[in-house]
């Protein structure tokens, strides 16, 4: 650094090189000894859940593309507050930033469902990820988290979800009727949803499930996945696993930051933050593919769980259910503008994919013929 300073200043006075060049060897050791600025997140995920991995897998990715520059200390649910605090603790820098899921704080704007586990107008959760990113989500997230709730933080989604399983029961539902009074654990718009449908709805996180069920406060739940749900526990209190439902079709994860933090933070650093999400989706879902099926198999073939897919009744019945429960919820101003948006993105990408799409059932039935 001192010579290509002298370098370039071979024509000043030698006293003004002098004055650079000692400048230059005082500023260089600070900048190499620099320290990496360290952030402090906590997961809505017990700390064996897949989820807790997928966080991971994004951390990991923020320190290889910064070179170490920022790193993340992960915490698991509860380390510091319990998991559907975690967005009042970034609001307020106890913590600065968290991995979680827009639902665990619908308690404070019904909307908020509406960045995961909202009605389902017949895209998917990778479909909706793409409504943030050019159908103007993200705008509308920005107005509902820091104009309309007034909250300090900035939050990007990333990882579309499989649609999540009907749920865990002691017995088959075959019916929409079977619901009514049966005590259910789900989260977000989805109790609106199972209350409409005559359910007795319970919002738990997912580590109070099973005790839960052990003490029969609830029948049935659902959680999310084949992984988590057999890392929890979930077959040694409930035998049928049912698959498919609308009731949280979309959902993706949320990483939120505290927004004074994350605006101290140089703007490549910024960008790494923000764009390393975009990077954890792919790897999220990739591995998503290979637990989740992995992890269904053993609880078919070791835990004998009976493997079900929802009926088609019940289908319907859920989107009769979405009618009722959305008109009341649309006399709001911003949920309308949000749905209203939804609607409309569907309407013209839905159309494009199931246009588009091969009906990959019939492939995949031609070659395993026995397996469905």
């Amino acid at each position: 650094m001192s010579s290509k300073a002298l370098s370039r200043r071979k024509f000043i006075g030698a006293a003004t090189v002098g004055g650079a060049a000692a400048a230059s060897s005082l500023a260089a050791p600070a900048v190499l000894a620099q320290s990496p600025i360290t952030l402090r997140m906590q997961s809505s995920w017990p700390a064996s859940d897949v989820f807790q991995e997928m966080a991971q897998q994004y951390v990991e990715r923020v320190d290889k593309m910064s070179n170490g520059r920022l790193k993340i200390e992960l915490l698991p649910a509860g380390a510091v507050v319990g998991a559907f605090q975690v967005q009042d603790a970034c609001h307020d820098g106890t913590i600065d930033a968290a991995h979680t899921v827009p639902v665990y704080w619908y308690g404070k704007n019904k909307a908020a469902s509406l960045f995961g586990t909202g009605p389902v107008f017949g895209a998917d959760a990778n479909q909706m990820i793409a409504w943030l990113y050019h159908g103007g989500g993200y705008e509308f997230y920005r107005e509902l988290t820091q104009d309309i709730l007034g909250l300090n933080v900035v939050g990007f989604l990333s990882f579309g979800m499989p649609a999540q399983p009907f749920g865990w029961f002691k017995e088959p539902i075959e019916d929409a009727s079977q619901l009514a009074g049966l005590k259910y654990r789900t989260v977000g718009l989805a109790a609106d949803l199972f209350q409409a449908m005559g359910a007795a709805v319970a919002q738990l996180p997912g580590g109070e499930i099973v005790p839960a069920m052990e003490r029969g406060v609830i029948d049935g739940f659902e959680f999310n996945n084949p992984t988590s749900d057999s890392r929890f526990g979930a077959q040694d209190v409930a035998k049928n696993y049912m698959l498919s439902s609308y009731h949280q079709a979309s959902e993706s994860f949320e990483y939120i930051f505290n927004k004074d933090t994350f605006d101290g933070l140089d703007p490549d650093l910024q960008a790494i933050l923000q764009y390393g999400v975009e990077a954890a989706h792919l790897a999220n879902f990739s591995l998503a593919m290979d637990q989740y099926s992995a992890d269904l198999e053993k609880l078919q073939n070791e835990s004998g769980v009976n493997v079900i897919r929802t009926p088609d009744s019940i289908l319907q019945a859920q989107l009769e259910a979405w009618d009722k429960i959305l008109p009341p919820l649309m006399e709001d101003d911003y949920f309308k503008r949000v749905v209203d948006s939804q609607k409309e993105w569907c309407e013209r990408v839905v159309y494009f994919s199931l246009q588009n799409s091969p009906d990959y059932r019939l492939a995949y039935q031609h070659y395993y013929p026995d397996k469905l």
